[in-house]
């Protein structure tokens, strides 16, 4: 059960990823399926890439992917086929051992598409800014900002949902309705 919590879905990642990257990325919407075929970037830029994300720690965003799926999958199955829930148990752990390693996939294809939206130089310049302190600072503070951040407009929009009502049964009350 344990491993289910350290699975983040593929919509987390995207979401992670978008936030993590900056502004540009913050603003392409997430993809539904396979991502598209992404331009040949060089070597050096797919290095550089690879590089940015071992910095940005976007490992520990899928690295449970795999034993989450299965876990995931496994309880799916067990709902299904009741009978065979002593199997499906016994049948998990080897289909995870089966599969372990399958989330390098995930960095493999982040780095092509890191290597796609920016420039082999810009990527450069951005390992050397990451490795800055102002840069090792934003990789350390940045997600606790974004949680924070997430927290405030989460209650703002609770108030704020407050005062949309608010509006609403005033203009109904105009109307002679009371809502």
């Amino acid at each position: 059960m344990k491993s289910v919590l350290k699975f983040l879905p593929a919509a987390t990642i995207a979401l992670g990823l978008a936030l993590s990257a900056g502004p540009a990325m913050a603003q392409q919407a997430a993809p539904k399926a396979a991502a598209p075929a992404q331009p040949k970037a060089s070597p050096a830029a797919i290095a550089a890439a690879r590089e940015i994300l071992q910095l940005k720690n976007a490992t520990g965003m899928y690295q449970g992917a795999v034993p989450g799926l299965v876990e995931k999958t496994k309880i799916a199955l067990i709902q299904q086929n009741l009978n065979y829930q002593k199997d499906l148990n016994e049948v998990a752990p080897v289909v995870a051992q089966q599969l372990a390693g399958r989330q390098n996939e995930i960095g493999e294809g982040m780095a092509q598409i890191y290597a796609s939206e920016f420039t082999e130089q810009e990527l450069k310049d951005l390992v050397t800014f990451y490795k800055s302190p102002l840069g090792k600072k934003l990789i350390e503070a940045e997600p606790r900002a974004i949680g924070l951040s997430m927290a405030f407009m989460n209650s703002w929009a609770q108030n704020f949902s407050e005062t949309v009502m608010g509006a609403f049964r005033a203009e109904m009350r105009k109307r002679g309705k009371e809502i």
